[in-house]
């Protein structure tokens, strides 16, 4: 069942889903928390699908907050909300409303939504695109015990998890966070099964990858050694090398779906890797709504501080090949020193 309202109030907004859900024949509210979505027109469509899909895990009353710039000064001055109710099979798994604020409304999203909020039910806010840089500050985001943000959609992802660290608040996660959760969980695995201390690591990706990123921000954080990050085609990350007492562990994934996890002394095993739909990912985050400290920890950890570790070990790394280089010219002149003494020997003893 849909509804449409036009220069409506949030009041009338609550009345039509009490009349929605009693004309489909459930007028009880079955639903676990509110989902705030807040995007722009353009993404919003494919932003309601994945909390569509991901309402049935997690029941829930999805507002999506469209904010819309009207052209001409006068309309700009105006203020008018128009809603977009949707109960039943048209909402996915629970109540659906699509707000679109215009004028001056805009700067007060915070007071339209807030009468609109499940009573007793945690919220969570997420930002499919455009997230601002400190999302507890914002008056939508104070509205939420989670706030979920992407910074795969920013025009600088690497500066972007920097601005995350500087203003982290419990609560606050990531969608490039959760993108990693198999690689971390098989890491996790293989590092049970071989029993052996990890020297060094490598985080291979795309470029601007930001799950790329917080994957050798965690190693670098939970390990305590140095991790290089290199650039790879992708898609994605394509693999991760430990760098052992015993021998590498190198978990490879080169075309974004199986993945190939190798460690010394065992026979090389396929491992189902697939690339998640943004659904998966929304529908893992509203699994828990308490702080996420690992991820705060990575982190906290820094890109800076990773970046002028990878650029030290470099350099230190042709250092030692250096001698190597040097040393083999060495090695071969002194076969020819010793035949010329030997020879110099033999001339002074015929005199």
């Amino acid at each position: 069942m849909k509804m449409d309202l036009t220069d409506t109030t949030s009041s009338k907004i609550n009345n039509a889903l009490v009349q929605g859900r009693r004309a489909i024949g459930t007028p009880a509210v079955g639903m676990v928390l509110t989902l705030v979505i807040v995007t722009d027109e353009e993404h919003a469509y494919d932003a309601l699908k994945a909390a569509n899909e991901a309402s049935r895990e997690h029941p829930s009353r999805k507002l999506v907050v469209i904010k819309r710039v009207s052209r001409s000064p006068r309309d700009r001055a105006k203020a008018r909300l128009d809603a977009e109710v949707r109960v039943g099979t048209s909402a996915g798994t629970g109540e659906t409303v699509v707000l679109r604020l215009y004028g001056d409304v805009m700067d007060h999203a915070q007071s339209v939504v807030l009468p609109l909020l499940l009573p007793d039910a945690p919220v969570v806010v997420w930002w499919p695109v455009g997230s601002p840089i400190n999302p507890d500050k914002d008056p939508l985001g104070a509205l939420g015990q989670r706030r979920v943000t992407d910074a795969y959609a920013a025009e600088d992802p690497v500066q972007e998890l920097a601005a995350r660290s500087a203003h982290y608040t419990p609560g606050d996660t990531d969608l490039a966070w959760a993108r990693i959760t198999p690689w971390r969980s098989m890491l996790a695995a293989a590092l049970d099964q071989q029993h052996a201390d990890v020297v060094s690591a490598e985080v291979e990706g795309e470029g601007y990858n930001p799950s790329a990123e917080l994957l050798a921000l965690w190693l670098a954080d939970r390990l305590g050694v140095p991790v290089r990050r290199t650039v790879s085609d992708g898609p994605g990350l394509t693999a991760v090398r430990l760098e052992t007492k015993t021998g590498p562990v190198v978990l490879d994934r080169p075309d974004g779906s199986l993945a190939t996890l190798s460690m010394p002394g065992q026979p090389d095993r396929a491992v189902a890797l697939q690339r998640r739909e943004t659904a998966e990912l929304l529908a893992e985050e509203l699994r828990r709504l308490d702080p996420d400290d690992i991820y705060e920890s990575a982190l906290k950890y820094g890109v800076d501080r990773l970046q002028e570790a990878s650029a030290a070990k470099a350099p230190a790394v042709e250092a030692t090949e250096a001698p190597v280089a040097s040393e083999a010219p060495a090695a071969e002149e002194k076969p020819a020193a010793a035949a010329a003494k030997k020879a110099g020997g033999k001339k002074a003893a015929g005199k």
